[in-house]
């Protein structure tokens, strides 16, 4: 592998580590904008991480290694899907390594790991948040898997890079009945493992309704900082996901500098859209009851099965023909 794939590497991990608060910032900024008001401006979630890493953590008393070593895994999980998935290039170092079932695997970790985290807290809202976490998470992962199953049935392939790199070559796939059953099934799994509405808001703290927040209320000063940036991580990289899954066109398929030069721009071109997007959305909708959240997971893993079943049939009617 030359140098060009490293560096490929080291550009997408920088690039999600210097945009993920950007992203979070633009998000908020939409939705000021589109409810009337300011907004505190798209840098403040990095004025806040800032602020944050200056304080000492404080945590409550009798917690363990759990709630300790949480936010460290939370990034650290964040920081390795961000090396293996598909953001800017197709052919780097890593990329054989970067198979669905591992990624999916390494978000899994980072939630249990906070989930795990609010238990160790021994309070009331710690043990609430995780409880609701992960039963959004025994919900939303299977759906992951089989969405990205549907699409990887015509490459042969678990492998994400393989998938993308088909995608490119035929992009008739992705308007087939499979890809745009799982681009549909993606989009609501990307929601609820984010926390974003109508799952989740991150923006309040009522007691009967945070998810996200019920977890960390214990957490404080560089602890703190390490939760909010490894949330804005995985919202970044997941984000990316689903543009290159879906829209990978721009994305770097050979080691050149020419083709980076043109993927990384058009990379944070398609995140911030989607993350508008999103922003926008989220004014004009309600968040669910508690009680509806596994109604809407059930039906986004019911439209991933469907993906899956249609892109078999169609892989098997294209292999007989």
């Amino acid at each position: 592998m030359s140098a060009l794939g490293y560096a490929a590497v080291t550009a997408q991990v920088g690039t999600v580590v210097a945009g993920a608060p950007l992203l979070t910032g633009l998000m908020r900024q939409v939705r000021a904008r589109l409810e009337g008001r300011a907004g505190a401006g798209v840098l403040q979630p990095w004025r806040d991480v800032r602020k944050l890493l200056r304080r000492e953590p404080i945590g409550p008393a009798g917690t363990g290694p759990a709630f300790r070593t949480a936010p460290v895994l939370l990034v650290a999980t964040a920081l390795v899907v961000a090396a293996l998935v598909p953001l800017v290039s197709t052919d780097t170092p890593v990329a054989r390594r970067a198979d669905l079932i591992l990624v999916v695997a390494l978000l899994a970790l980072g939630t249990v790991t906070l989930a795990l985290a609010g238990l160790d807290s021994g309070t009331a809202f710690g043990g609430m948040g995780a409880s609701r976490e992960m039963t959004i998470a025994a919900l939303v992962e299977p759906t992951l898997l089989m969405a990205v199953f549907a699409l990887s049935a015509p490459a042969g392939t678990t492998n994400l890079p393989a998938i993308v790199d088909g995608a490119v070559r035929e992009p008739d796939r992705l308007v087939s009945p499979a890809g745009l059953l799982a681009a549909a099934a993606l989009a609501v799994a990307v929601l609820a493992e984010t926390g974003r509405i109508p799952v989740d808001n991150p923006s309040t703290h009522l007691e009967l309704t945070m998810v996200h927040e019920a977890m960390v209320l214990e957490y404080a000063g560089r602890d703190l900082a390490l939760i909010e940036l490894g949330a804005q991580l995985r919202l970044t990289v997941l984000l990316g996901l689903l543009a290159s899954l879906f829209a990978p066109w721009g994305i770097a398929t050979t080691a050149s500098a020419g083709a980076l030069a043109v993927a990384l721009p058009v990379f944070v071109a398609k995140v911030a859209v989607l993350g508008a997007l999103l922003a926008a959305a989220e004014v004009c909708w309600a968040k669910l009851r508690l009680f509806r959240v596994p109604e809407l997971l059930a039906g986004s893993f019911l439209l991933a099965l469907l993906a899956v079943a249609a892109s078999s049939f169609l892989s098997g009617e294209g292999a007989g023909t």
